[in-house]
């Protein structure tokens, strides 16, 4: 059996009509009409129109309408029944690209969420226990206590001078011949300048305040973390002082009338003063602020 491309061209040619002629009656494009002629299924439309274009051709040449379906069904039908696969398979893998797609935005929202959650919660933990430590300012974690003076190395000390018997002035005639005058003050004065500087367990050193002597020895602070703490201290009236202690860590101020504490743990941290304990105050885990030491006595 001859396909039906053949066949309407065969009997179109047979009534002495041309293509364009049939496409002026049927209303069908040209091109269309040539694709059906000559079997290519490709360039005509889905499946169902072609069958209209079939109909309406077959009406037109006065043929038998089923028959010229059965023809194209014979003919074109392995092409659509391919065609309606492949359709098939690109609606699929579209299918599975948008589903693919929309999984990868799921998981994509999920990561961020789960990141967004993680940096919440150190930055809620780290609020907590660290406190921004002035630029300016360095941590005090040792006291530095001057050295006291001592007489250089090149210059040894001297010996303490002799007691210098008193000096007797002859008398002028008529002055009394009983008074004695003490040694001259410039022997003495020079004497004085030629002993070295020294520091004495009873005299304040020289770079020591008169204001500090009178007060008296200077008061010790001594902090010792139990747990991972912040503190801040004020010592006397000066700017206070921030610092983040480890377990096991010890740290040491020193002063003259007070200290002012903030305990970021205070259950946490060990406070001496002059080496007698003092606190607790707090248990582990709360912050205790405004604790004032002071001098006893």
């Amino acid at each position: 059996m001859e396909s039906v491309g053949e066949f309407f061209r065969h009997v179109r040619e047979t009534k002495g009509l041309t293509i364009d002629e049939v496409a002026s009656k049927t209303r069908i494009r040209t091109d269309f009409l040539k694709a059906l002629e000559e079997g290519n299924f490709a360039k005509l439309p889905d499946q169902v129109f072609a069958k209209g274009f079939v109909r309406t051709y077959a009406r037109s040449l006065g043929l038998d309408e089923d028959d010229a379906m059965n023809r194209f069904v014979q003919t074109a039908g392995a092409f659509y029944d391919k065609q309606e696969e492949r359709e098939r398979l690109r609606v699929k893998q579209a299918e599975d690209e948008r589903r693919k797609r929309a999984n990868r935005k799921i998981l994509a929202l999920a990561v961020g969420v789960a990141l967004l959650l993680l940096v919440l919660l150190l930055t809620r933990e780290q609020s907590g226990l660290v406190l921004r430590r002035p630029a300016s300012e360095p941590p005090p974690f040792a006291v530095h206590t001057p050295p006291a003076v001592v007489p250089p190395a090149s210059e040894p000390a001297l010996p303490p001078p002799k007691s210098l018997p008193a000096l007797e002035e002859v008398p002028d005639e008529g002055q009394n011949a009983d008074v004695e005058v003490a040694a001259p003050a410039p022997r003495s004065t020079a004497s004085a300048l030629t002993q070295p500087a020294t520091a004495s367990a009873s005299t304040p050193l020289p770079n020591k305040p008169a204001r500090e002597a009178a007060v008296g020895p200077p008061m010790v602070l001594d902090l010792e973390a139990l747990e991972l703490t912040w503190v801040v201290v004020q010592v006397d009236e000066g700017s206070p002082h921030e610092a983040l202690l480890r377990p096991g860590e010890r740290v040491s101020w020193e002063g003259r009338e007070q200290f002012t504490l903030t305990l970021g743990n205070a259950g946490g941290v060990r406070v001496e003063l002059n080496g007698e304990q003092k606190g607790p105050f707090g248990p582990s885990g709360s912050v205790a602020r405004g604790i004032v030491l002071k001098r006893e006595g």
